[in-house]
């Protein structure tokens, strides 16, 4: 086999790599609350004309069809799959989800928002809502310690009830973000996106609102 060759048979070698580490990655994200997989797209290297097509073959004769050479592949990009995942029931009054398009809004502790399907939220100790790792739902929903129930509706809006009262207390709207192009986000770990040019700027609304 020809050195060529070798170079061509081992772009597809090290595209096929990258490929089963984004296998492995989505089946080891599997169990991860809001975890979209990601799909792997390959493109042809350049070819090698060594005839156009139309080539006079003869006087009166023309190639039907050119000679080219291809050079190998390689891996283009990867696309997040925005599939609905399943919705169960958790027992847990702060655990939500999106159903349809939309991601929750979160404060990052660089100052940035992240973006995310995960809907497994918490609260601190100052009763600010908040992911497993402690950055604030935004815009920022905070509970009050004596609250004996907690609801949020399908429209996003979160409602206690405290000791006392009769009716349930609002406290704040959820709302969520959407992109023009979703697959343009970046993955940042910790199930978060982040706005890229290519995203777009988001698109906030309250739930039921502007698609």
């Amino acid at each position: 086999m020809s050195t060529f060759a070798m170079h061509v048979a081992k772009t597809g070698l090290n595209s096929q790599q990258v490929k089963m580490q984004v296998i492995a990655n989505n089946l080891a994200n599997v169990n991860t609350t809001g975890f979209k997989s990601d799909r792997a797209n390959f493109e042809s290297l350049l070819y090698q004309i060594l005839r156009g097509a139309g080539e006079n073959t003869s006087e009166n004769t023309s190639l039907t069809s050119g000679l080219s050479v291809g050079t190998g592949t390689r891996l283009l990009n990867t696309n997040k799959l925005f599939t609905q995942g399943s919705l169960m029931d958790t027992g847990n009054s702060l655990d939500m989800s999106v159903e349809g398009d939309g991601f929750f809004q979160i404060l990052m502790p660089d100052g940035r928002i992240g973006y995310t399907r995960s809907g497994a939220f918490s609260r601190n100790s100052a009763g600010v809502v908040t992911t497993a790792s402690g950055y604030p739902l935004q815009p920022e929903i905070q509970l009050p310690a004596e609250a004996t129930s907690i609801t949020v509706s399908s429209d996003g809006i979160v409602s206690v009830q405290v000791p006392g009262g009769v009716d349930a207390q609002e406290l704040g709207q959820i709302t969520l973000a959407d992109f023009s192009n979703k697959q343009g986000l970046q993955p940042n770990g910790e199930s978060m996106l982040i706005e890229t040019p290519a995203s777009g700027a988001p698109i906030v609304a309250n739930p039921f609102q502007a698609g």
